[in-house]
């Protein structure tokens, strides 16, 4: 068996889960994560235990075993305690302003760009240190907006201006030698 798959998942106090027409579904304090289950694969809850088991031993089903309970503790995880990533807007003039349900970005185009804030996702600017702390329930959700929003302005690789992921390292060039 898969060594991640057969281990069993805890739902902490406060978190109700079910399974209903191939969807797991976790509720708790931080939101609702809802989960597609792959066809074939039994999810048992007993108690405040959920075990998943696999219709067979072949590579791809292991390998399916360990993604779905990876996947369910994610959401169960998400729905108890949350998930949260930071990110970093370097160079001068660049900023971010939380507007309602949008962000609206100085990021040293002509115009302003603005982000809309999907729902289940939180958004807070420290404007004066240049950092935002994106928070949700849903981590692939989470995942998907920090990617997005670091796609509107990469880190420059000379001058390392731009959106960058809080605590990566970029690889910087060196400029041109000069004319001697």
């Amino acid at each position: 068996m898969s060594r991640i798959g057969r281990m069993p998942i805890e739902v902490p106090n406060g978190v109700r889960v079910t399974v209903a027409e191939g969807v797991f579904t976790a509720e708790g304090p931080k939101g609702k994560v809802a989960q597609q289950l792959i066809p074939g694969f039994a999810v048992e809850i007993e108690g405040s235990t959920i075990r998943v088991g696999r219709p067979g031993d072949a590579g791809p089903e292991r390998a399916k075993h360990g993604l779905l309970r990876a996947l369910l503790a994610n959401a169960v995880e998400g729905a108890a305690n949350g998930f949260s990533r930071g990110l970093e807007i370097v160079g001068v003039g660049y900023k971010a302003e939380v507007k309602g349900s949008e962000v609206h970005f100085a990021l040293g185009y002509s115009h302003p760009v603005v982000f809309r804030i999907p729902t289940g996702i939180d958004i807070e600017v420290d404007s004066k240190a240049g950092k935002m702390k994106i928070s949700g329930a849903d981590k692939q959700l989470l995942g998907q907006v920090c990617a997005e929003i670091r796609r509107l302005r990469p880190p420059d690789p000379y001058k390392g201006k731009g959106i960058k992921f809080a605590g990566e390292v970029i690889r910087r060039k060196v400029g041109k030698a000069g004319a001697k």
